[in-house]
């Protein structure tokens, strides 16, 4: 008797306490909610790849040279670097590619420093002549890109691209955008193209056609100008911004007259060669590649980048023109989190349909709402952590929002029995009932737990991907164990009531009545207001509780005054057969035979 009477101290004071277990029941909803809104969602979790290139262009230069030359030369600086775990290179014509790939436990910051330190030292043994320095960049996932926005029509590229440098500008103003990269365009180009034959017959070399073109394609400041008690900043704009003044610059001077360019070469107003192409449904098109900032909500992002093509495509690209926008990440991120969400009301709505057969519907209720006060808890966690609504982390939810409802069921079920309808107090019930289960419930939570642990350790870049995975349903499923044990226990004591199986017939009765005035008129709150998902939640809690009224009421009734007791009746008449005698030797041989044949 003295074992049936413990309690669990926390359960005791939450039922003594339920005002402040309601308002943080409220509050843990609305913080929840708000949370999950403004939590950054993306496609996969920003894993920082321990690797760093380090590339040199090297024009004119064969791969064999480009490799004694440069990728030896940086291959012997960057292998002394402590953590360095792979070094491998890749020299083709003009172009040299060094990858250095660290431990997992490297900083990529401090790498990068230590490789930028080695190819410094390395420069006294490269080409003098090397057009820029060797470039060290690191291995950024972030930098991929969330969309592709297409621009084709029956224009040629140069007005293409007039209008895509004007969206660019446009995406690349957003804080959520870190750049915008234009694909398959044709960039402009004044080419001078100088006629050997003649510069040598003026006397005129290549330095002073380039030093000519140089000074005078400047904007020089003049100072300032005092006037009327203003100053005034003067400046000289020399910038070419077509080929016709060009050809009129003077670049040489003879007793005969001057030398301008257009008399030693042709000036052309074109295009560099064309590096990258972009080609959609067999045309060519004009791509930009949208990359947003780290950390940044990816939905929010591809709808103000929508909203931006819109109105280009309503106000500012002529007609003709169209305007395809692929590989969308944010589709794939839509998809799961509306998932998740009707995991979480599908999950809602099953556990109270099930458990109303074996507890009743009051009870399969306090169930059931584990599974959205677990989720608003972590969901409230996930910014301590520094997580984001990813696939790693919806999919743990998923596989989580199954287990949740273990510890209520079995805390719930507890009091419902020490209760016995109404032989014992229903408060000292909940509180007897958590103090009894809670260390083989807290047994098996743990023991669910264990499994997924060691995913939490796991080394490498694979580990930094699934740690997203243990650490979510580790947070999920205490959540539930603290939902189990505060908040459930609450609302036993203030709503679980004794079974009554006579029922009357079920007719629109006035409590009935009620009922749908005020979740009709909820709906009706949440299409004009609050959103459409809001409203057809409660119209399906409505029409859940118009069949339980005129349908299910009976049916669980039934279930639980004939059907379960003779189920009950069935199992122990089969268990007491099986201990008797030599059977329970052959249920365990039997057991064991499965066990072989199954492997």
């Amino acid at each position: 008797m003295q074992d049936l009477e413990k309690e669990f101290k926390p359960t005791s004071w939450s039922v003594d306490n339920k005002v402040v277990i309601y308002a943080a029941a409220l509050i843990i909803c609305l913080a929840g909610a708000l949370t999950f809104q403004s939590l950054p969602k993306e496609n996969f979790p920003e894993i920082v790849i321990p690797a760093i290139v380090v590339a040199t262009i090297y024009p004119g230069a064969a791969p064999e040279d480009v490799e004694n030359l440069i990728s030896k030369q940086i291959e012997k600086q960057v292998k002394s670097i402590t953590g360095v775990d792979k070094v491998t290179s890749n020299s083709v014509q003009d172009f040299s590619s060094v990858v250095i790939e660290f431990d997992a436990d490297v900083d990529v910051k401090d790498a990068k420093r230590e490789v930028q330190d080695a190819v410094d030292k390395a420069k006294p043994d490269l080409p003098s002549d090397l057009p820029d320095a060797p470039q060290v960049i690191d291995i950024d996932i972030s930098s991929m890109p969330i969309m592709n926005i297409n621009l084709s029509g029956d224009f040629d590229l140069k007005t293409l691209k007039k209008y895509a440098d004007q969206m660019q500008d446009r995406i690349e103003s957003l804080p959520e955008i870190r750049r915008v990269d234009i694909v398959g365009a044709l960039d402009r180009e004044i080419q001078v193209n100088v006629d050997i034959f003649k510069s040598a017959n003026a006397g005129v070399s290549l330095d002073d056609i380039s030093s000519a073109i140089r000074y005078e394609n400047m904007i020089v400041s003049g100072g300032q100008l005092t006037m009327g008690g203003m100053k005034r900043s003067l400046s000289v704009n020399g910038e070419f911004h077509s080929a016709a003044p060009i050809e009129n610059i003077v670049v040489s001077a003879t007793r005969g007259g001057k030398i301008y360019l257009r008399d030693v070469a042709d000036v052309v107003d074109s295009h560099k060669e064309k590096e990258s192409y972009a080609r959609l449904d067999g045309k060519n098109v004009i791509t930009l590649n949208v990359v947003k900032r780290a950390g940044e909500n990816l939905i929010i992002s591809s709808d103000k980048i929508n909203e931006i093509v819109k109105d280009f495509e309503a106000n500012i690209l002529p007609r003709g023109t169209k305007v395809t926008v692929t590989a969308d990440q944010s589709n794939e991120t839509r998809v799961t989190l509306h998932d998740l969400i009707n995991t979480i009301i599908i999950g809602f709505i099953l556990v109270s349909l099930i458990l109303m057969f074996f507890m009743g519907v009051v009870n399969a209720v306090f169930v059931a709402l584990s599974v959205p006060l677990s989720s608003f808890i972590a969901f409230l966690v996930f910014p301590m952590l520094g997580y984001t609504l990813n696939m790693m982390t919806l999919f743990s939810f998923l596989l989580a929002l199954g287990i949740v409802v273990d510890d209520a069921i079995v805390v719930i079920e507890n009091t419902h029995r020490i209760y016995g309808n109404g032989k014992v107090p229903i408060r000292k019930a909940a509180k007897l009932a958590a103090g009894e289960v809670f260390v083989p419930v807290l047994t098996g939570t743990l023991v669910v737990l264990a499994p997924f642990i060691p995913l939490a350790f796991w080394p490498g870049i694979i580990g930094e991907f699934m740690v997203y995975l243990p650490i979510t349903l580790i947070v999920a499923l205490l959540a539930s164990l603290l939902v189990a044990y505060i908040i459930n226990p609450v609302f036993a004591a203030d709503f679980m009531v004794e079974h009554d199986h006579e029922h009357a017939e079920s007719k629109f009765n006035r409590e009935y009545k009620r009922a749908a005035l005020a979740m009709l008129s909820m709906a009706a709150v949440g299409y004009a207001v609050i959103g459409f998902g809001f409203g057809n939640f409660v119209i399906l809690m409505f029409l859940l509780y118009s069949g339980y009224h005129f349908y299910l009421q009976k049916v669980v009734s039934h279930f639980q005054t004939s059907f379960w007791p003779k189920l009950q009746s069935s199992y122990k008449s089969l268990l007491s057969r099986t201990i008797v005698g030599n059977r329970p030797w052959l249920v365990l041989s039997s057991v064991a035979g499965l066990f072989i044949f199954a492997i």
